[in-house]
């Protein structure tokens, strides 16, 4: 899986801005692409483009694309162990059955906090260079993503059922979050050259 193309665009799909590479790799993570009951978007790709695209807005170790690009990262592998893991089902041990549980909780809700982080590390960068609205909707968006998705994972367990409007609006502001990602990403503030300013 190579995801480095031009050096001096500084890595990720040459010619993409780094939050563009980001917001297409929600949409391999989030989205869903069935054939005859396969996924054909494979999470880790998309995880691997969040990672890359992170990588590119780095200003330290220590920043939050740094934390962003080391969420993502671990994304690659919890959600390889997901694609890997056999469904739940009857007819397999209770200790099998309880290792899948725990890894498409895992999945779920790490999915969601890598998320968070990813759009966090953006969020501050845009408040930085003085984009205080733009920043803030991004965040009203991401509390929305992260908590009516949070919302759902009870549901698999029968202890809530959030209905179809939840699923709507969690739908609905997720692909707001990415078009406003896209949107965004040709800032100077959001390229990998950008002036750096205090945070």
């Amino acid at each position: 899986m190579a995801l480095t193309g031009n050096p001096s665009a500084g890595g990720g799909t040459p010619g993409m801005p780094p939050v563009t590479t980001i917001a297409l790799g929600f949409v391999v993570v989030f989205g869903a692409l069935r054939f005859n009951g396969f996924d054909l978007l494979f999470d880790p790709v998309g995880w691997g483009m969040c990672a890359a695209g992170a990588s590119r807005l780095q200003r330290s170790p220590e920043g939050p694309f740094a934390r962003a690009e080391a969420a993502a990262m671990v994304m690659i592998f919890v959600s390889l162990a997901a694609l890997l893991s056999p469904s739940p089902g009857a007819g397999r041990g209770v200790t099998e059955s309880a290792a899948e549980h725990v890894i498409e909780v895992v999945d779920t809700l790490g999915s969601l906090i890598a998320l968070w982080l990813v759009v966090e590390a953006v969020v501050r960068r845009l408040r930085s260079c003085g984009k205080t609205s733009r920043a803030a909707r991004l965040d009203v968006l991401r509390w929305a993503v992260a908590g009516l998705g949070a919302l759902a994972l009870p549901a698999g367990y029968g202890y809530a059922i959030p209905g179809p409007a939840t699923a709507i609006a969690w739908f609905t502001a997720l692909v707001v979050l990415i078009v406003m990602l896209i949107r965004s990403a040709r800032l100077p503030c959001l390229s990998p050259g950008g002036k750096p300013v205090a945070s």
